[in-house]
């Protein structure tokens, strides 16, 4: 039988984004869609060896800080290995600055933001499941995150912003959402989902909807 539990992780020792409870009910809702079955902590100790057995992905949802002791760092690290799927979402690249292997997990450090507004993302690649119900560009809301670096060299692009279509924006190139295989794992991360709005969005439940499934391998 395939792991059927989704853990959804949602630690803040900095920032805490408003938008959690919101996310995380929307994201149980996509994995019963997928037959899947969620589960939402806050607690280290949750990911376990015997508990990680069971998961088909593990999500960080808007995550912040050091959220991981030692322990759990050495289980999440066997899980990817051993083929596990995680999906980082929003504040989950603004965790474990001191962890450079999750920084590779993820694949891009936070750094600042701009305000929140307005901006044109670009979807690059359509064929991906997290991309392929959306459109070529569309006009989102959001918190625009700037990265240490673009990823681009490292992972495949799904979606990025035009930095030309809102103000404050430092990459120039600046991806927004991207895939990886990553130490015999699945690693997906978007930067969207600031918002509590955003999580009855159709189109970013779609967009997340895709990840999961493919983080899960279904």
């Amino acid at each position: 039988m395939l792991p059927s539990d989704v853990i959804v992780f949602s630690r803040t020792l900095d920032y805490r984004h408003d938008s959690i409870p919101a996310a995380a009910g929307a994201i149980a809702r996509l994995a019963e869609a997928e037959r899947l079955r969620a589960f939402a902590t806050e607690e280290p100790g949750d990911l376990s060896p015997a508990r990680l057995a069971h998961a088909a992905a593990v999500v960080f949802l808007s995550t912040s800080g050091e959220v991981l002791d030692a322990r759990a760092q050495q289980a999440l690290q066997s899980y990817v290995r051993a083929g596990g799927g995680f999906l980082g979402v929003h504040g989950a690249s603004a965790s474990n600055y001191g962890w450079p292997w999750y920084q590779a997990l993820v694949g891009a450090v936070f750094t600042k933001h701009p305000a929140e507004q307005a901006a044109d993302v670009v979807r690059e690649d359509a064929a991906h499941p997290a991309t392929s119900a959306l459109p070529d560009r569309w006009r989102w809301h959001d918190e625009w995150y700037d990265f240490r670096a673009s990823p681009r060299a490292n992972v495949r692009v799904l979606l990025s912003v035009d930095e030309g279509t809102y103000e404050g924006g430092g990459m120039g190139d600046h991806p927004v959402a991207w895939c990886h295989a990553f130490e015999g794992g699945r690693s997906f991360y978007t930067a969207l989902g600031h918002s509590i709005a955003g999580w009855s969005d159709p189109l970013l439940l779609a967009h997340v909807r895709g990840a999961l499934r493919w983080v899960a391998g279904r």
